[in-house]
């Protein structure tokens, strides 16, 4: 199975991008929140995580396969999440992930069935199964700030969570344990632990 292509872009679409390898074009399909992302980078190299599957009709033996590309692991690793959900396919998500991943986990994480409801193709039934089924995985995706780090320890997304959940556990809310954490792990310091995150949290809330 390909796991990442990484070539010229050549094309870009509503729905998909073109990749041009040595002397192939490649077809991937792309969520509109990764379609964003590349739009200003057309005649340039980039690479993009992958997975496959086949579209189409096994019993009618017609099958095409089919490459879906993400800009990083956490963005293809929370599609797979909620391609989990019952009654939710590869189709289904695609069309639906317009929105940041960190926002949508966030409105997972909190339990925002409104919002989820407006994404395309998600009904008020969807988004409850969806809350139902993924609302205590959502923490790291709703923390996706390692990526932008200068220097993040490798198990920084690790980390963040750890503090979050211990965050929570003494009474913070959800939202003011994740500005919290985003403001220090912003701030240029060295944490490599989950003592030394809330250590930093608790110094500033003294001043």
């Amino acid at each position: 199975m390909i796991t990442r292509v990484t070539g010229l872009l050549v094309g870009l679409n509503e729905v998909c991008a073109t990749i041009r390898i040595g002397g192939f074009d490649h077809e991937v399909l792309l969520p509109d929140i990764v379609r964003r992302q590349l739009q200003s980078k057309l005649d340039t190299e980039v690479s993009l995580r992958t997975i496959e599957y086949l579209e189409g009709n096994p019993q009618q033996g017609r099958l095409t396969p089919r490459m879906i590309g993400f800009m990083n692991e956490a963005e293809l690793e929370f599609f797979e999440f909620v391609c989990s959900v019952d009654g939710l396919g590869v189709k289904k998500v695609l069309r639906a992930m317009v929105r940041p991943v960190r926002e949508i986990a966030t409105s997972i994480e909190e339990k925002d069935v409104k919002t989820l409801s407006t994404l395309p193709g998600i009904g008020p039934a969807m988004a409850e199964r969806i809350v139902a089924k993924l609302r205590r995985k959502m923490t790291k995706f709703a923390l996706m700030i390692a990526a932008r780090i200068p220097d993040a320890p490798d198990n920084a997304s690790d980390l963040m969570s750890e503090a979050y959940e211990a965050l929570v556990s003494v009474g913070h809310s959800p939202q003011d344990a994740r500005d919290r954490i985003e403001t220090v792990m912003e701030s240029g310091k060295k944490l490599k632990s989950v003592e030394d995150i809330l250590a930093e949290i608790y110094q500033r809330q003294r001043k």
